[in-house]
């Protein structure tokens, strides 16, 4: 006769804490990263409904040097200009070095910073 071994699994594991704090939150079937981010989506929402945008999306794509993949969470239009939004609680080095390159590789396109 074999022995089965049954692994224990506590129904009340903890979750893991956020690297940043931030809490995961979902809006339209969209998880964002964190409650300010999903705070902007709604803002920019509004804004476009208002008519004071033409669209957003996002996180757009980029390609910064050596094949480096920066991702801002959002790309906006209001009809004249275009721009990239990065909702921050605080920027890390990594952070501002990616920016920084941005700024160089996409001088026509504005950083904002949502904070």
């Amino acid at each position: 006769m074999s022995t089965v071994y049954i692994p224990h699994f506590s129904p009340k594991q903890k979750k893991r804490a956020s690297k940043y704090n931030n809490t995961k939150t979902a809006i339209d079937g969209i998880t964002f990263d964190s409650k300010a981010e999903a705070l902007r989506y709604s803002q920019l929402k509004l804004m476009l409904m208002a008519g004071q945008i033409k669209s957003f999306n996002r996180q757009p794509s980029f390609i910064l040097s050596d094949g480096i993949r920066y991702r801002p969470d959002f790309i906006v239009w209001d009809g004249k200009t275009i721009w990239v939004e990065d909702v921050k609680g605080f920027s890390t080095s990594t952070f501002k070095v990616k920016a920084s390159e941005f700024r160089e590789k996409y001088p026509y396109l504005e950083l904002r910073i949502i904070k």
